[in-house]
């Protein structure tokens, strides 16, 4: 048995392949976002820490002690976010590659919905008359194209969600990362002004942190 598409059903078709095309480029260019992210995050900062506490153990100095609690309580935070940063990412990533299953899946409903409705069309001219199986058949694949596609939105809509709390906490890390290095600056340079910019760079993380939480 040979079945014949109106041109109509293959432009739908083609149609259909191009929406899948650009959704599995946004999931590319989501995994290469989301690697570059994790990349930032990776900037090791021991080796500073280790400095200042060095420097705060010779110079016994009041607020060289200062500097090292407060450089310890900023790597703490830092960890945190980072942390937390790495969850959201993951979280991210499987929400939209649920989305992108939610997609094909509707990609695939969307071209049996074609092939039958074709197939209709092609019973209705050689015979004159109506199946009321097929409209059935195709009222029941619009009913759960529907379905799927608010399912693949709502997971968008959730890697979108946990996307934006990654890109905060990514801020927040890169902040208390460089308020570390200022602080090890301040205490080798002995400029108090310099630890008090790192002290400003890192409520600053706080607060980004902060509104990722909430």
């Amino acid at each position: 048995m040979v079945c014949y598409f109106s041109c109509d059903g293959i432009e739908k078709l083609i149609s259909n392949g191009k929406k899948f095309r650009c959704h599995f480029i946004a999931l590319e260019r989501f995994l290469i976002a989301k690697n570059l992210y994790m990349e930032e995050m990776e900037v090791p900062t021991e080796h500073l820490q280790e400095k200042i506490h060095e420097q705060a153990e010779e110079r016994k100095e009041k607020w060289s002690f200062y500097v090292a609690l407060s450089t310890a309580l900023m790597a703490v935070f830092a960890a945190v976010s980072s942390l937390l940063a790495g969850d959201h990412a993951n979280e991210a990533l499987i929400s939209q590659v649920k989305a992108s299953d939610q997609w094909a899946y509707y990609q695939a409903k969307g071209i049996k919905s074609e092939i039958a409705a074709a197939t209709a069309k092609i019973i209705i001219s050689n015979t004159n008359k109506t199946s009321a199986a097929d409209s059935f058949a195709n009222a029941k694949y619009e009913q759960q194209k529907e379905q799927i596609r608010k399912s693949a939105e709502a997971n968008e809509s959730d890697s979108e969600y946990h996307l934006g709390k990654h890109k905060t906490l990514a801020r927040a890390v890169t902040l208390f990362q460089v308020a570390i290095a200022i602080s090890a600056i301040s205490i080798l340079s002995k400029k108090r002004s310099l630890w008090v910019l790192s002290v400003v760079l890192a409520i600053v993380g706080i607060g980004f942190l902060v509104q990722a939480l909430l």
